[in-house]
């Protein structure tokens, strides 16, 4: 007679499997790469840190610097095609430096083309605008990037985390519990990517 797995057995393998990028560099909030990094990891997916940078990057925590966070592959060496989703977390010295790199925008623009799940925290949402990720979508975000938001063509709501088609949202670390559970069940319904020809950006 088979034993039926625990919850805790079950929630280590719901994303094996699974390849998630998380795409930052230097100033990232702290928690917002951390955390999810934790959960996804916790949830079986293979996590890898991807930055322009090389080495590492380093965070940051409300209004200073914080520990740094070793990159595990650079950004133009990444092939997109290889990762079932994208973890875009705030701060807004990553935020403002990844959008404005144009080999980043292209990195997240394969996974609004290709309709995988993509997760951004914060100011994190900033990058996808650029990659044309935000028209049409209900989302929520940082209250200062309203504005941005609403003038992409999203909707804006003020909420703890907003789901729609694979877009996970939320507005700050306080956030990031919500988060992450609603990224993890997104991430484990969506079907594996279509296998193709691999090439970098």
């Amino acid at each position: 007679m088979e034993t039926a797995a625990t919850p805790e057995a079950q929630m280590t393998t719901m994303l094996q499997g699974k390849r998630i990028a998380i795409l930052a560099t230097d100033g990232f909030e702290q928690d917002e790469l951390n955390k999810p990094l934790r959960a996804l990891a916790a949830a079986g997916a293979d996590v890898d840190v991807v930055s322009p940078s090389r080495g590492a990057i380093r965070g940051w925590k409300h209004s200073h610097w914080a520990e740094e966070v070793a990159v595990d592959v650079e950004l133009s060496e990444a092939r997109p095609e290889q990762y079932d989703a994208v973890v875009l977390p705030g701060g807004v010295i990553n935020s403002d430096r990844l959008r404005h790199q144009p080999e980043a925008v292209r990195f997240v623009r394969h996974f609004v083309e290709a309709n995988k799940p993509i997760g951004a925290v914060c100011h994190g949402a900033w990058t996808l605008i650029e990659a044309g990720g935000v028209s049409g979508h209900t989302m929520t975000s940082w209250p200062s990037l309203r504005s941005d938001l609403t003038n992409a063509g999203a909707r804006w709501v003020d909420e703890e985390v907003v789901v729609d088609d694979g877009l996970v949202t939320s507005r700050k670390p306080a956030d990031l519990d919500a988060f992450d559970e609603k990224l993890i069940a997104e991430l484990a319904k969506a079907r594996p990517p279509a296998k193709g020809r691999l090439h970098a950006w």
